[in-house]
Formats: structure tokens, sequence, C-alpha cells
């Protein structure tokens, strides 16, 4: 057993260093994620692991805020594992780690489903990790940006009513709100008097299963528009999130093709590793999927598809902006405004990252920030023509 521990702390302050636990089989793997870890100032390595049985009976030694946690591994996976480990700790962030499969990807979305904060494909050869800078920023930006939000004071959750159905396959983790902010009421824009024709959503950190939630309640809006989704994602799982997401819905759903017409009544996901945008050909708003460098070093990235989508439909567009990290969306939510449409946002209470959404609400470009639970009634509401 390849150990590294360091003692935990049961009183340990906001201020001290996020506690890191790896647990994966391979030692190159561990051995890479170590350096990494060790050589952040604000981040402590308590623990190296190969088998999530290892992880279990290091929890309480250890005591961790965040643990990597890879899928496949002998004696104890990853899957068997997140259960017995969230079950020792309350707050625990665990990010699982898999390599670029459909099966790992169907994993991965069901760890979201019992209770993993977030997921992340590592490399498929230690060569390729070796040269990974972008795995390593998104790998750290995750574990400080999960742990430090789960370190929040938190209040009694809200009443939450029973999941659809349609919407069991993938609910979102229902963690009690984080205690506001206390900060100044932030300025709303009025809804444009136009009645939207198009909905597009941009997503990161926690978007899978909000998502699923979200299109579960959303029957409405499809009897109007098209639904166009960019979810930052790699190759493989935005094929399975599609499936996920026409199951939820009982829409169809799928990874956008080229040059295909926009309908309503579809989902369109951006794939994984190209961007989505919209174009009007003789007069058909269609798809167009493109190689392009990262934005905001993201690909897919929600900027491309609002920019392009505000200039095909103007007025006609609505933005959606939920739970994620980062910035991306920003520029194409101010796109979306300029060209006379409106911009929701997610609240921060029920975000599992206020990155993106929070970007977009304190830049004044938000006509309603709103709980997920209320973001599909007050959309059925927009698109039927009301303004409430």
């Amino acid at each position: 057993m390849n150990v590294a521990l360091a003692p935990g702390s049961a009183n340990a302050s906001i201020g001290r260093r996020l506690r890191v636990m790896i647990v994966d089989d391979a030692v190159v793997v561990r051995a890479l994620f170590a350096r990494w870890i060790e050589a952040e100032p604000d981040l402590q390595l308590v623990a190296s692991l190969r088998n999530g049985g290892e992880a279990e009976a290091e929890m309480d030694r250890a005591d961790p805020d965040v643990v990597l946690l890879d899928i496949e591994m002998p004696e104890l996976d990853g899957i068997a594992a997140l259960p017995q480990l969230l079950a020792k700790k309350r707050d625990l962030v665990v990010i699982m780690v898999s390599s670029l499969t459909r099966r790992n990807a169907e994993i991965s979305l069901r760890a979201l489903s019992l209770g993993a904060a977030d997921y992340i494909p590592k490399p498929s050869s230690s060569l390729e990790f070796a040269a990974a800078s972008d795995f390593r920023r998104d790998l750290l930006e995750k574990v400080r940006t999960l742990g430090l939000r789960a370190r929040r004071p938190r209040v009694a959750p809200p009443a939450v009513p029973p999941a659809t159905a349609a919407s069991s396959a993938l609910h979102l983790r229902h963690a009690p709100p984080l205690v506001p902010d206390l900060v100044p009421a932030r300025s709303l824009r009025a809804f444009p008097l136009t009645t939207p024709r198009v909905l597009a959503i941009g997503c990161s950190t926690g978007g899978p299963q909000a998502l699923t939630r979200l299109v579960a309640e959303m029957a409405p809006v499809f009897q109007h528009a098209p639904v166009l989704i960019t979810q930052h994602m790699p190759r493989t799982f935005t094929a399975v999130l599609a499936e996920h997401l026409a199951r939820a819905s009982g829409r169809p759903a799928h990874e956008a093709i080229h040059g295909e017409a926009i309908d309503a009544g579809t989902i369109y996901l951006a794939p994984g590793g190209r961007h989505m945008r919209v174009a009007r050909h003789d007069g058909t708003a269609v798809i167009e999927i493109d190689d392009g460098l990262p934005v905001n070093f993201c690909k897919p990235a929600v900027d491309p598809l609002f920019a392009s989508a505000a200039a095909v439909w103007g007025h006609w567009l609505c933005g959606l902006v939920l739970t994620g990290m980062g910035s991306d969306g920003l520029k194409g939510a101010q796109a979306i405004v300029s060209a006379g449409g409106s911009v929701i946002a997610q609240d921060e209470a029920t975000s599992v990252v206020w990155g993106m959404p929070g970007q977009v609400t304190n830049a004044g470009l938000a006509a309603a920030v709103l709980p997920l639970g209320e973001i599909a009634g007050r959309l059925a509401r927009l698109f039927a023509g009301e303004r409430t």
C-alpha cells in the first residue's frame, strides 16, 4: 500500500490549506497528481492511495476536503467507493477522474447523481499527462473552487418537490443552500416586449445535473422553441449526456451536426471538443460546428454559441446561464442583450459553482436570477408571451 498521510483536524479553520486525497491504482498518476498538489501553497496532500477500500479506511485519519477518485481500480472501484466516502464526511468534495471511454462517461454521469461534485477526464498516457498543462490547470481549479465552496456556511434547505420519474436518471445533488453573501442588491434588466422563439443555454460544473432536472420540466418551452446547449464537456461525454437529456425531456436530443437545420422541440448539444455556432443559410437557421482554438480555455465554449445566436435571432433569443466555473458566457450574454434579447441566470444558492451565472449577474446583464427549481416555470411563461 502506497500511503502518504497527515493528521486531520476536526476543528480546522476556514483559512487552512485544502486537504487533498488521491485515490488511483496507477503509480504514475498518483505521483504526478501528488507533485502538482504539493507544489501549490494553498493545497496539502494528505493521502495517496491505490483503491477505494484504502480510501475508506483512511478517511477519518486523513480528513480530506477533496478526493480525486479514479473509476477503474482493483478491490473497490470508484463508483462503489463513492457513497461510502460521502457517508464518512457530509461535505466531502469528490471529483471523479476517468479515461475517455463511453463506459467511463456513463459512470461519471452516474457518479454525479450519487453525490460526486464533478468529474475530469484524464489523458490516456503518461506522456500526455506530462505535457497536459491544460489538464493540470483544470484539475487544480476544480480542487480549489469546489473545495473552498464546500467550506462556506450553510443553512437548512427549503422544501424540494419530488423529482419526476423522467429526471430520475441524473438528479441535482440537493446540498443545503449557501448563506448568501452580504452584497448590495444587483440591478436586473427588463425583459424585452418580444416573445422569445429560441433558448440557448450555457453551463459547466454542475451542469449535467441541472440540465437533466430542467429539461424534464420544460415541456411548454419545447412547444415553441429549439433548445441549444453548450456544456463544457469532452468528446464521448456529450453523446452520453444527450441520451440522458432525451430520456429526461421526452424530446429529441443529440450532439449537433454541422449544417443541420434547427427545429423547434429539439435539443441540440455542442459536441465535446468542438464549438457550436449558429448561422443563417438561404433564410434557414443552421448549426455550424468548428474545430477552432479554445475560447476562455474551453472547447466547446458558451460565448461562440451565444454571440452567433444573437446575430441570427436578435430579440427573439433568450439565453440561460447555469452553474459553472469561470466567466465563459459573459461576452455572449453581452451580445444577446445588445441584440435585444434576454438573459436569465441561475442563482448562487442552487449553483454548484456560481462563476458563470455570477459573472453575468454582476455585470447587470440578467433580467432574472432564479433558483434552479423556478427557471422552467419562468421560461414557460416567457415563451407563452407572458411578462411576469
